[in-house]
């Protein structure tokens, strides 16, 4: 058995090694830490599907599961984020365009708009991007794995 690292950014990078080698994959972990975050991103020749996964339900777990070993047994805590080939970026990407799609519709038909069911993590983000917008709204409804997120319109105030 190997010893656990101490630092929380070399546990993530342990996690994520351990990952990458079960896998298969040929890939190599780079971890940045800053006072918010540590970031794994793994990259190498191999297509890095199986590690992200279907609709990046495998990477998403990884990254909890790093989470974990990270900070386990501290009550300091930041945020870790595990990317891949630039998965992160892109779904960042693909939801903003969702956001923007879903309050035209419902600025334009005046009912609420409700997004396909995503994680807590991507509602946030929908809901951090469209919050400065003060033509709509955002809240969420439903039960996991099943909560989506809606977007209503604001009734202008005559």
């Amino acid at each position: 058995m190997t010893e656990v690292p101490q630092d929380p950014a070399e546990r993530v990078r342990e996690v994520v090694g351990r990952v990458i080698e079960a896998l298969g994959l040929d890939a190599s972990v780079e971890v940045v830490e800053n006072p918010d975050e540590i970031r794994a991103t793994v990259d190498g020749p191999d297509e890095m599907g199986r590690l992200i996964g279907r609709h990046g339900q495998t990477i998403d777990a990884l990254q909890h599961l790093a989470w974990r070993a990270a900070f386990h047994d501290r009550d300091e805590r930041k945020a870790v984020v595990v990317d891949a080939a630039g998965y992160r970026q892109r779904r960042e990407e693909a939801l903003q365009r969702q956001a923007d799609r879903a309050a035209s519709e419902a600025l334009r038909f005046g009912r609420p708009v409700e997004l396909e069911p995503m994680s807590a993590s991507e509602r946030k983000t929908v809901h951090n991007y469209l919050a400065d917008r003060t033509d709509v709204e955002t809240h969420s409804e439903g039960d996991e794995p099943e909560r989506r997120l809606v977007v209503s319109p604001l009734r202008a105030t005559p």
